[in-house]
């Protein structure tokens, strides 16, 4: 059986790992639009709009109490894939008039960033829902 006490070790160690894997999105969106995208219309500004709110989740999911963790890593779980969703347009069909390459500088650890914070925001939501609907125990401990 796990103890509430594990259960809280194991969410803080997801949020922290979730937490980085969000603010490294959102500090690669910063590092690219500063290195370029941001004379891009359009996804410039999205370029801009992405790092700043990946690092606003990053901090909401470190300061979060415990009972809204859920929530708010199933927020920044959406966040993320739908970043996930735009790369992937853009390396596919083109978002916004923009093509991306595989062979782009951060592509590649963008998708594997991205890809990860996606499965550890899922199991944090997971883990913090499953603690939520836990039953209190009762009765006199006989």
């Amino acid at each position: 059986m796990v103890t509430d006490r594990t259960r809280r070790t194991a969410v803080l160690l997801l949020r922290l790992v979730a937490a980085g894997l969000t603010a490294t999105m959102g500090a690669i969106h910063l590092s690219l639009w500063a290195d370029g995208y941001r004379d891009l219309a359009t996804i410039g500004p999205l370029f801009l709009l992405n790092g700043i709110v990946g690092c606003l989740l990053a901090v909401a999911l470190l300061v979060t109490p415990y009972r809204w963790v859920a929530l708010v890593a199933t927020a920044t779980a959406l966040f993320t894939a739908g970043t996930l969703g735009a790369l992937f347009l853009s390396l596919t069909t083109g978002l916004f008039g923009f093509e991306e390459s595989t062979d782009a500088e951060l592509v590649r650890p963008t998708l594997a960033v991205e890809t990860a914070g996606i499965v550890v925001l899922t199991t944090l939501a997971v883990a913090g829902l499953s603690h939520r609907h836990r039953p209190v125990a009762t009765g006199t401990g006989r």
